[in-house]
């Protein structure tokens, strides 16, 4: 595929477009996004355009990149290491709702999630991390609605454990996540000749609005099962093979459903609105 930037630029001008309106929505400033920006180029060509084994040196990040060679030297001897810890932290959170709707020892025969009792919620936390606090991880979901308290005593998990995360900063990263990863197999696939990863879509125009309705209502319905299935499925592999020496793989698959109706065309051009 030949090199092309300006039409790359013409082709990214649409896609972070959905981008920018959330970064304007939750105050992030057009400085603040460049500056972030740059040391994102810098990262990633340190990281992902080596030569060797070896590091690329300043002057290569800089060739690169365009980011002035002091810069690429302040950015790399400062590293942003929030964001690995925050995507760990949700992670674990995420895995321990999951493994809670999966594992035999905390489900029942038909599959559904069992409540738990106290030590048995201890034991299913330990078993996805013990660098976590049972007790952390218990008041974190309570807090979120995730889980609820008897008046026994006994944890069960409400409808919202399945839709994920409420608390704004974890939902946050699994923003980030899903959206990352769903752009990482689509630039894979977009860099070789033949496609390495999953991605298709269906996607029509000029349906009315109850025809969409409906193909909305069958679209959850169908994803549901297939993700409670790869669920089930991951969880089973990951507790065999949890000693493995080759165990360093990880994987997301994720649906999504979008819908729009047309905007008007504006009656005057010069109109902002």
């Amino acid at each position: 595929m030949a090199d092309d930037p300006d039409r790359m630029l013409r082709v990214l001008r649409g896609l972070i477009r959905p981008l920018v309106r959330t970064l304007i929505a939750r105050g992030v400033t057009a400085p603040a996004f460049y500056r972030m920006l740059k040391s994102v180029y810098v990262e990633v060509a340190h990281e992902q355009f080596r030569l060797t084994d070896a590091p690329p040196t300043d002057s290569r990040v800089s060739l690169l990149t365009g980011v002035h060679r002091r810069d690429v030297r302040a950015i790399l001897s400062d590293p942003d290491d929030a964001w690995p810890a925050a995507r760990a932290k949700t992670a674990a959170f995420a895995t321990v709702l999951a493994r809670w709707q999966t594992d035999n020892a905390t489900t029942g025969d038909d599959g559904t999630p069992q409540a738990l009792s106290r030590a048995d919620f201890e034991a299913l936390v330990s078993g996805v991390s013990r660098d976590i606090r049972p007790r952390t991880v218990l008041d974190e979901l309570m807090r979120q609605d995730l889980v609820s308290e008897a008046e026994d005593g006994t944890l069960t998990l409400t409808d919202a454990a399945r839709a994920g995360p409420a608390d704004a900063d974890d939902r946050l990263v699994f923003f980030a996540a899903n959206v990352g990863d769903h752009l990482a197999a689509a630039t894979e696939n977009l860099l070789v000749e033949e496609p390495r990863f999953l991605e298709r879509a269906v996607f029509y125009n000029r349906l009315t609005p109850s025809d969409v309705d409906a193909i909305e209502e069958e679209a959850r319905t169908l994803s549901q099962t297939v993700l409670e299935t790869l669920n089930s499925d991951s969880a089973r592999r990951q507790q065999a093979n949890r000693d493995a020496s080759d165990n360093d793989e990880r994987y997301r698959f994720g649906v999504y459903f979008y819908r729009e109706r047309p905007r008007p065309p504006k009656e005057d051009p010069s109109d902002p609105d």
